[in-house]
């Protein structure tokens, strides 16, 4: 079973090339964020062609999260307990939620698409906001490990947090002055991987970014971050056998500041029985 994260940075701008990469890397569960449309606008009709069923959860030209699978998704949710909302000059337990999350049930596994806020500034509202909501995040994962500790569960996409030094290769992100970097941010990530949480990549592809700012010759300097990811509980983490990062998607016409983050998982481990003929060739090498 092939897992795969994309914040595709608008699903409707490059659907051909998003629907190209899912069937010809053999992706089984795509998720993506920023689709940046309504559901009602996104393009159900190219990955339907290719042989996938699609959840989409948007409302405007911001935001807005989807999952594309194989295998048809049953248990869809659109936000998680006590997930805080937010809108400029509206705080306070009542703001509107955004389209930031969509689970879904594939095969037995769990998987959420997040696209976890910016933060902006470190001054900004949207900063306590980004903690709140990542502490949120946080509750509903260990409450659900607490219930389900054998739960294959899987917390993937843009969480907008380079963890560790390592990560953050952009010179003008500067710890103390920016987003992304900061001692809270940070811990909020610690604390998911203390809710049982594990990066199931970092350990497989211990260097690479996945992001890279359009601007100042980022990419071709390779000034990058990494903050997308796929955490996985124990049972989710156990059963992967390889990882990739997908470099080469930033490269060649209008592609995403973000790439592709895939996962092989063992679906015997997962206690499910392999799809009948299965050829499918292996995605790293």
């Amino acid at each position: 079973m092939r897992v795969a994260t994309w914040n595709v940075n608008s699903v409707r701008a490059r659907v051909d090339r998003i629907v190209d990469f899912a069937v010809r890397e053999d992706i089984d569960v795509l998720a993506m964020q920023e689709i940046k449309c309504k559901v009602e606008q996104f393009p159900f009709e190219q990955f339907e062609q290719a042989g996938f069923h699609v959840e989409a959860h948007g409302f405007s030209q911001w935001n807005g999260v989807a999952i594309a699978s194989r295998s048809r998704p049953t248990e869809v949710e659109t936000s998680f307990p006590a997930m805080p909302g937010f809108a400029k000059g509206h705080e306070g337990p009542d703001a509107p939620q955004e389209a930031r999350a969509i689970g879904a049930t594939i095969d037995g596994v769990r998987v959420w698409s997040l696209y976890v806020p910016n933060g902006r500034a470190l001054e900004d509202p949207h900063y306590v906001y980004k903690l709140h909501w990542l502490d949120a995040l946080r509750e509903y994962a260990a409450r659900t490990l607490s219930a389900e500790p054998d739960l294959p569960l899987a917390l993937v996409g843009d969480f907008n947090i380079a963890p560790t030094d390592a990560d953050n290769g952009d010179p003008a992100v500067i710890e103390g002055f920016s987003t992304h970097v900061s001692g809270p941010e940070r811990d909020a990530f610690a604390a998911l991987e203390n809710a049982g949480l594990t990066d199931v990549v970092r350990p497989l592809v211990p260097t690479g970014f996945t992001y890279w700012d359009y601007k100042q010759l980022r990419f071709p300097r390779n000034e990058g971050m990494r903050i997308d990811f796929i955490l996985g509980s124990r049972a989710f983490a156990d059963a992967v056998t390889d990882a990739a990062i997908h470099r080469n998607e930033r490269k060649g016409e209008a592609p995403s500041d973000h790439v592709p983050v895939v996962v092989d998982l063992d679906r015997s481990r997962l206690g499910l029985s392999a799809p009948e003929d299965d050829d499918r060739p292996m995605i790293f090498g």
